[in-house]
């Protein structure tokens, strides 16, 4: 039903003239008079009783008020919801599994207090399809182990994640410790090729897994060996409960920013980038080294 009949419905029933109803609206008497003549054939009904210097609603016009009321009220309701949103800023933003747990969940919960103009969507994905979701701009920012080498995109390294090799066992010299239950966590293409020069000969791993949670939750629960970010073990080497493994080298694994130059949102996003580099520069200098 066109909502101006329908104002135009409340507007001669509020002021109970054609005359005065069409001043109100900025329409010709005749105008007001024929929007009447169309939502009474909508209708099938009469909705005014037209006496001389006297307009009253029918009974039918009684009963369509409270409905007109309340659909012009609905309407206006959904226009400012509308409009709210549209004026709300909506940022996505993405990393694997193991970039989350490494870095980027407390850094995106100390950028999510501080920008409370913005709203957030967060996920976890591969590294594939983050890659083509910032192609396709459903994805504004994606935080990476391995930057995609893809010319449309904008690369910031935001800095290096230690990657401690550490174990439940009390002995824990390398020859021991990477041979029991060893949990070899996917920390990308670069980790792969250090991890194998430096450990030619080992043996099938244990468990193999994109989670460095889960790695950790196992170790603690049956005991084994990983390499996991200093962010994730600081506390836990600190009371003991890992121990770093003797003769294993401490891996590093660059983490960079990942958007496109000319997105919509592109200065929140480098607003966005510059924190987390801040915040992973003041994490690394504040955590424990052991």
């Amino acid at each position: 039903m066109d909502t101006e009949l329908l104002k135009t419905f409340i507007e001669v029933q509020r002021t109970r003239h054609f005359g005065k109803a069409a001043e109100n609206l900025y329409l010709t008497q005749s105008a007001v008079s024929f929007r009447i003549r169309q939502l009474e054939q909508q209708l099938g009904v009469n909705l005014f009783s037209r006496y001389r210097n006297n307009i009253q609603l029918t009974p039918s016009g009684e009963r369509l008020l409270p409905h007109a009321e309340a659909m012009l009220a609905a309407l206006q309701r959904a226009k400012l919801d509308v409009i709210s949103a549209e004026q709300t800023i909506q940022l996505s933003i993405a990393g694997t599994t193991n970039v989350w747990d490494a870095f980027l969940l407390q850094g995106f919960i100390k950028i999510q207090q501080s920008l409370t103009n913005l709203t957030w969507r967060a996920d976890s994905m591969g590294k594939d399809q983050i890659a083509r979701q910032v192609l396709e701009r459903n994805l504004d920012l994606a935080i990476l182990f391995d930057a995609p080498k893809i010319d449309e995109m904008k690369i910031d390294k935001l800095g290096d994640i230690k990657l401690l090799p550490v174990t439940t066992f009390t002995d824990n010299s390398a020859a021991n410790a990477m041979q029991q239950h060893y949990i070899q966590i996917d920390w990308g293409t670069a980790f792969d090729i250090q991890h194998a020069r430096f450990f030619p000969e080992l043996p099938s791993p244990y468990l193999r897994t994109g989670s460095a949670r889960i790695a950790l939750e196992l170790m603690q629960q049956s005991g084994g060996s990983a390499y996991l970010p200093d962010t994730m073990v600081q506390n836990l080497l600190l009371n003991k409960s890992l121990t770093l493994i003797e003769g294993a080298p401490i891996l590093t694994r660059e983490l960079f920013a990942v958007s496109l130059p000319n997105a919509t949102l592109h200065q929140q996003i480098s607003d966005i980038t510059a924190q987390l580099r801040t915040l992973f520069t003041t994490g690394t200098k504040t955590a424990a080294l052991v």
